[in-house]
């Protein structure tokens, strides 16, 4: 399950790789949100009333923020994050299929979600599917042209031949495996034990727009507490920042001086004062305006607006330092 700690290491991660937005999966949440943090922020996407079950997400750096559009949770298993481009928006689909031993209804439940969601998204759009499909893709001849040739594995499970019908019905192809690499790069899932590794998650895109994809290649180094390694795609896209109105933040005025009870007959009687000698407007916009400065000016006189306390972050040094350690301690465990 995703916590704080957990969220906190995960954006010190992407920030030192040069990510820029991380879709996550089994985040084991209930509900959907938005979590905003000082350098990041969290999308996500759970069951509508239960924990721990899957659960879907994107954390995206500061910078990122005045480029998403929107966000469409939907369920445990998929959601949708819109990305305003230049020439055309950017949708990327998060996903968390359900594992090989699943029932093969509760997988065709998880194909016709994701066909809705797909469906449903501008044909103008550049469609990313991306996440853990638990899908393993073999070298069989028949699923070339989907896959390309850089597979991990020789032979195709049964959730890899549902991810080939799915892109060949939709005319997309997966770039995980497009491109070629050592073993290791290729690698998106170790066992505790260190003895299975397997190619499960995947990135797939319009098969008309592959070209925007550079590389894709699994990342070694970065600790993010999981049995999955970070999988990094380097897109090549244009985005236009949306350019949203800065709302000022909201004043806090000093709780003390509002629960004494002389400060308040002192400013109710200098808002009395100043609210008599107002010039009456013409306009009833203009007429509203001076009347709201007025009552704040004689608050700010009397009751005063509160500073803002220090944070205490726990997140300091000595945590940097333990998970530079474990990163360190977990590439030594791979050679």
């Amino acid at each position: 399950m995703l916590h704080s700690g957990k969220m906190q290491e995960l954006a010190e991660q992407i920030s030192k790789t040069q990510l820029e937005i991380l879709a996550i999966q089994e985040i084991k949440w209930s509900g959907t949100g938005l979590i905003k943090k000082q350098n990041y922020s969290l999308y996500y996407s759970g069951h509508s009333s239960k924990t721990g079950q899957a659960g879907t997400g994107f954390i995206f750096l500061k910078k990122m923020q005045n480029y998403v559009i929107g966000f469409e949770p939907y369920n445990e298993r998929l959601c949708k994050l819109q990305l305003k481009g230049k020439y055309n928006n950017n949708t990327l689909i998060n996903v968390y299929a359900p594992t090989e031993d699943h029932t093969e209804e509760i997988k065709e439940q998880f194909y016709d979600d994701l066909q809705y969601l797909l469906d449903e998204t501008s044909k103008n759009d550049i469609i990313i599917i991306l996440g853990d499909v638990n899908a393993q893709l073999g070298k069989e001849r028949l699923y070339n042209e989907v896959i390309g040739q850089h597979t991990l594995h020789e032979e195709t499970n049964i959730n890899g031949e549902l991810l080939c019908e799915f892109a060949c019905a939709n005319n997309m192809v997966v770039m995980s495996t497009n491109f070629q690499h050592k073993r290791i790069h290729k690698i998106t899932w170790l066992s505790p034990d260190q003895n299975t590794a397997s190619l499960i998650d995947h990135i797939i895109i319009n098969a008309n727009k592959k070209g925007v994809i550079e590389d894709v290649k699994t990342m070694r180094g970065p600790n993010i507490d999981s049995d999955h390694f970070l999988v990094k795609a380097v897109i090549k896209q244009k985005l236009s920042v949306m350019h949203k109105k800065k709302l000022k933040p909201a004043l806090k005025w000093n709780k003390v001086n509002l629960q004494n009870p002389s400060k308040l007959m002192e400013y109710r009687s200098l808002l009395h004062t100043k609210l008599i000698n107002l010039v009456p407007k013409q306009e009833i916009n203009d007429e509203w305006e001076q009347i709201k400065t007025t009552i704040v000016d004689a608050a700010r006189g009397v009751i005063q607006i509160q500073g803002t306390p220090p944070r205490n972050e726990w997140w300091d040094e000595e945590c940097k330092k333990i998970i530079q350690e474990k990163n360190e301690a977990r590439k030594n465990g791979y050679n």
